[in-house]
């Protein structure tokens, strides 16, 4: 083999392995047990009083429940879809519903504001 077939078989090589890599960071989140996470393993959560593509959760409600915040340059895919929140960021929210983290879970897994205030705040969970 030549020195250029050897160099182009190990960038070709680097590229197939880097490929997944790059799709998982297009996702917005993870699906575990048919619930929705961050990159973090946190818990995602939907809020009731959220309409379709608009969330209502603004404020001192922000600062409890963190939206799932969207980069510059996301874009819509499929269920997942960008919002823009009242300040003027931009939220990720699946199947229309804008989705949070909750500051009282501490690590991985918990799932400490399901059903908090009357039930408005559950686990977001694939439908």
């Amino acid at each position: 083999m030549t020195q250029m077939t050897v160099c182009l078989k190990a960038l070709l090589l680097a590229a197939a392995l880097a490929l997944p890599g790059l799709a998982m960071a297009a996702d917005p989140a993870m699906e575990k047990d048919g619930m929705f996470t961050d990159h973090k393993g946190m818990t995602l959560y939907t809020f009731a009083k959220d309409a379709a593509g608009k969330s209502a959760c603004n404020d001192k409600c922000a600062a409890n429940w963190p939206p799932l915040k969207a980069e510059a340059g996301d874009k819509s895919m499929g269920d997942w879809t960008v919002v823009k929140r009242d300040d003027g960021s931009m939220q990720w929210a699946y199947q229309g519903m804008p989705l949070y983290t909750f500051v009282m879970d501490k690590k991985a897994g918990d799932m400490t504001g399901e059903g908090k205030m009357d039930g408005a705040w559950k686990v977001a969970k694939a439908k």
